[in-house]
């Protein structure tokens, strides 16, 4: 992850990008990989991680009758996360992390693993939905990351 993320953060500096973040499921995991790595001061701006519900409400504006209809976990909020955060923060991209880390509260509908990743760059915007097959809570975190670091670079090049 480490390089993918000094590749990033170099990306991000040569185009005189910004980024932000709005993580659930990863707990923070997305922020810290970035800011690991020097001169991330210079293009990452905040990262939020809004865990509960009423954090995504409160903080995020993530409508009630999204997470009422939807869930947390569910393409709607997951969208709604990435567009207020990028309102937020007023950064050129954001990304959004919801999902079921486990080991508990998977359903038939939402299974361990169910993982949303939401990603906004001017005015295209993205949600993909992930099933991981790993259902260990870290690895959950970690390939969720992964993912989203992914996404990051291939919506900077």
């Amino acid at each position: 992850m480490k390089k993918i993320s000094q590749k990033i953060v170099r990306l991000l500096g040569k185009k005189r990008l910004k980024i932000s973040f709005a993580e659930s499921c990863t707990g923070g995991l997305l922020s810290s990989t970035i800011t690991q790595i020097s001169g991330s001061s210079k293009v990452f701006t905040i990262g939020l991680v809004t865990y509960s519900n009423q954090s995504k409400i409160s903080i995020l504006k993530v409508p009630i009758n999204i997470i009422r209809k939807h869930g947390a976990v569910s393409y709607e909020a997951c969208l709604s996360m990435v567009k207020n955060i990028n309102k937020i923060s007023k950064t050129n991209i954001s990304v959004s992390v919801t999902g079921i880390a486990g080991p508990n509260g998977g359903t038939k509908k939402k299974p361990l693993g169910l993982v949303f990743i939401g990603i906004k760059k001017d005015n295209k915007t993205l949600v993909r939905k992930y099933l991981f097959k790993n259902k260990k809570r870290t690895s959950i975190q970690k390939t969720a990351v992964n993912k989203a670091l992914n996404l990051i670079l291939s919506f900077i090049k």
